[in-house]
């Protein structure tokens, strides 16, 4: 079985990627691979893809990883009805009750109940 996964490359601390297409059995840094349909540099968001032999491929039974199915969606490629994509990941706070928002409003205190002052004459010295 095929898959399209992404296959690291680049420097230290500046990855680019190569979109290839590769038995899913073998590592993805093993160097073995079908083809190679595309580069995607997430630096830049730079994105060279090769459709036709993509659509090929996944017409013909080609599984994609997650992200790559992503990011073929995101380019107008059109997916097979059996690709899933991921479902976008919602962060949850640890301790919710312990956020502020999740505090309940103290009330300020009217102004109406505090007792208002009247005020005294003022007295010169001459």
């Amino acid at each position: 079985m095929l898959a399209i996964r992404m296959q690291r490359k680049g420097r230290a601390h500046y990855p680019t990627y190569r979109i290839v297409v590769q038995e899913s059995q073998r590592h993805p840094l093993s160097g073995r691979v079908v083809a190679e349909v595309g580069n995607y540099n997430p630096a830049t968001k730079a994105l060279t893809l090769d459709k036709e032999a993509v659509e090929k491929y996944l017409k013909n039974g080609a599984q994609p990883s997650s992200r790559v199915a992503f990011i073929l969606s995101k380019n107008g490629v059109k997916l097979p009805k059996w690709v899933k994509l991921a479902p976008k990941k919602t962060k949850t706070a640890k301790h919710a009750d312990k956020l502020r928002k999740n505090q309940p409003k103290e009330e300020a205190p009217a102004e109406e109940e505090a007792p208002a002052v009247e005020e005294a004459p003022v007295e010169t010295q001459e």
